[in-house]
């Protein structure tokens, strides 16, 4: 939750809840999953680390 409010929410002014709802959906859809690395699943996005998981259990 820090990483949202730090680098999506602090940063903007919504003028409507739907609009807030709408920005923090893509930013955890685009930028948090996609680009973001997490130190705690070794330095890569949640999206690759999900693939490499998910593929190394169907072996």
């Amino acid at each position: 939750m820090k990483t949202l409010k730090a680098e999506e929410v602090y940063m903007k002014e919504y003028r409507t809840f739907d609009e807030a709802c709408a920005d923090i959906k893509q930013f955890i859809e685009e930028v948090y999953n996609k680009k973001r690395l997490h130190s705690s699943i070794g330095y890569v996005p949640p999206n690759e680390f999900e693939v490499v998981f998910l593929n190394k259990n169907e072996a």
